[in-house]
């Protein structure tokens, strides 16, 4: 049996196959995107370079090598690659484990294909078991939380040490359990209309196209 953390390094390289010669490539967040920014560094003279969704992709990216670009420097991507927390069997997903998932959507938006990699304890029939991240405006919080309580959530502020985490744009993430998402783009699109939502960790305007899953018998692509 393979570990978790060589199941990752697994579709890490596997997703080295989707990524287009001579082009940018989006890059997500987390432990699954950092085996694929490590395997990434073996192509950095085959692509341009890089549009990360986070700080600390960046900083790994850069320090093997790999140019990093501005989103609004450059026009769209041919593929984001991009871990998750959950993912269903229609590609929809639950991400923002890494708090990171505003920036995560937007450089999935600016791309044309969008593939999932992740070892198969993520797949699921039901997203919900994963608490389910929301990036928000802090002076909204508590009443976010009572809007959450009222469709069966129980809403939390992620923490740092003593003091609330705060995300690379400087706002909080409410962390919800306890929800059957059943309808992933309904779920979605109602949540980020709710005021002093930034953007809530369901991806399913944004969803995969490809999920490369890291099983004990190897890399299982499922198509969207």
């Amino acid at each position: 049996m393979l570990t978790q953390d060589e199941l990752k390094t697994q579709v890490g390289q596997a997703a080295l196959a989707y990524v287009v010669p001579g082009e940018l490539v989006g890059v997500g967040t987390g432990s699954t995107v950092n085996k694929f920014i490590d395997a990434l560094a073996s192509m950095r003279t085959q692509i341009k370079g890089a549009v990360s969704s986070s700080e600390a992709s960046t900083q790994r990216l850069k320090a093997l090598g790999i140019a990093v670009f501005d989103a609004n420097a450059v026009g769209e991507l041919s593929v984001y690659i991009d871990g998750a927390d959950e993912v269903d069997h229609h590609g929809h997903m639950i991400k923002g484990g890494g708090a990171a998932l505003t920036r995560e959507k937007i450089v999935a938006a600016q791309s044309c294909r969008f593939v999932c990699i992740a070892d198969e304890s993520k797949l699921v029939q039901t997203l919900g078991k994963f608490p389910v991240p929301v990036e928000v405006i802090p002076m909204a919080v508590q009443r976010l939380v009572r809007q959450f309580a009222l469709q069966g959530g129980i809403a939390t502020v992620r923490m740092k040490g003593d003091a609330p985490l705060l995300t690379d744009n400087g706002q909080q993430i409410l962390d919800v359990s306890g929800l059957q998402i059943t309808d992933a783009l309904a779920f979605e699109t109602e949540v980020n209309q709710w005021p002093g939502v930034v953007t809530v960790g369901v991806f399913a305007h944004q969803r995969a196209q490809v999920c490369l899953l890291g099983t004990s018998s190897g890399v299982k692509t499922l198509n969207f």
